[in-house]
């Protein structure tokens, strides 16, 4: 039978404790390793610096054999999904918040050359209630996986959306798949053909419950500057001095909103632009399409803005394409700076600002 004395039940002093702490510590300072490891590990903590391991001993071989069951699964902290007083900053909703660049190969059907398996760049996204902590990031990869062994069409890539809006209980969510698309190019008159390879980006977009399908295309042409041409051609007619215009590489970046109940194929927007803008940056040259190529830049010298309008054009009169977005850069051998160019239409791509660096994403090294 144990008698507590009301000195024993009492509760003790900060002082009282704070004298305590100081005797364990002055111990710890004396004490040997064999000593100090028999203490209670949460004894350890208190005892300070001098000569004390903060843990225990750990086993530090890797336990194959070690098999996680359900009771011990449900003893794992969850911190991104804890309640909403663990939320730091604002108590905001969040548009999106997800992973980016996770890779896989995936099979996409063509036009001409029946599927390909290209390797795919994915980002996944959802929105966030203002009242939530967090998300499982790896559901995201998880629901995606569950469809990337079908051939891609947007109808798979809206299940594997719906899936994720349903594990996180998400309202809107957003899919991009990134990769480099090749398509073989015949050179201009020697006959030889090499692979072009286009960067595209395919985009589903759920907000407020509408959902968009949206695909990007960077486009690579030689732009030759309609001033620069008409004073070369000046100075050999009036001086009889041999001049050339100045000409670089440009990109543009078409994006478009698909509408249309037929397929807008990745080789039809490719030729679209090519119709628009035929200075395409050639693969396989030899002499003849080197001359050719100049005499081609000559046919269609083109401003920056010239070629947002023709971009423009082509996308106006194609009834698979919705609402769509031209950015194009000259990036200018004249000068030390570039020329560019932003040509919208619609609400999809509407935006009163633009990323700072949006433009230096418009460099192509080949």
């Amino acid at each position: 039978m144990n008698i507590h004395t009301p000195e024993i039940d009492r509760k003790p002093s900060r002082e009282e404790a704070a004298a305590a702490l100081a005797v364990l510590r002055q111990w710890a300072g004396k004490a040997h390793d064999a000593e100090i490891a028999e203490l209670n590990p949460a004894l350890v903590g208190l005892a300070g610096d001098a000569g004390v391991a903060p843990y225990p001993a750990l086993r530090r071989v890797y336990p194959d054999d070690f098999a996680v069951d359900t009771v011990y699964k449900s003893t794992l902290p969850d911190l991104q999904n804890g309640p909403s007083s663990l939320i730091k900053g604002a108590n905001r909703a969040i548009q999106h918040v997800g992973i980016s660049n996770f890779r896989l190969p995936i099979r996409y059907r063509t036009r001409d050359n029946g599927d390909l398996a290209l390797e795919t760049s994915v980002t996944g996204t959802v929105s966030l209630d203002a009242d939530k902590k967090g998300i499982n990031m790896s559901r995201i990869m998880r629901s995606f996986y569950a469809h990337a062994d079908k051939t891609f069409s947007f109808g798979v890539v809206e299940a594997a959306l719906d899936d994720y809006k349903a594990d996180l209980g998400s309202f809107d969510a957003r899919i991009s798949m990134a990769f480099r698309f090749p398509m073989k190019l015949e050179s201009l008159r020697s006959g030889l053909q090499g692979y072009q390879y286009y960067d595209i980006a395919l985009e589903l977009v759920e907000t407020a419950g509408q959902r968009r399908k949206i695909m990007h295309l960077d486009y690579v042409y030689s732009s030759t500057c309609p001033c620069s041409l008409e004073l070369s051609e000046h100075a050999r007619r009036e001086r009889g001095q041999l001049a050339t215009p100045h000409s670089q590489r440009s990109v543009a970046r078409i994006s478009v909103e698909l509408t249309g109940k037929t397929c807008l194929w990745f080789e039809d927007l490719v030729e679209m632009c090519r119709k628009a803008v035929p200075t395409e940056t050639q693969v396989m040259v030899k002499r003849e399409d080197e001359q050719a190529f100049a005499e081609l830049n000559a046919a269609n010298p083109i401003f920056v803005e010239d070629a947002a309008r023709l971009f423009a054009e082509g996308c106006q009169r194609d009834g698979r394409i919705g609402d769509y977005r031209v950015v194009a850069s000259h990036q200018e051998s004249l000068h030390s700076h570039d020329a560019v160019s932003v040509l919208s239409e619609g609400e999809t791509f509407a935006a009163q600002s633009l990323d700072p660096k949006l433009f230096s994403t418009l460099f192509h090294v080949g």
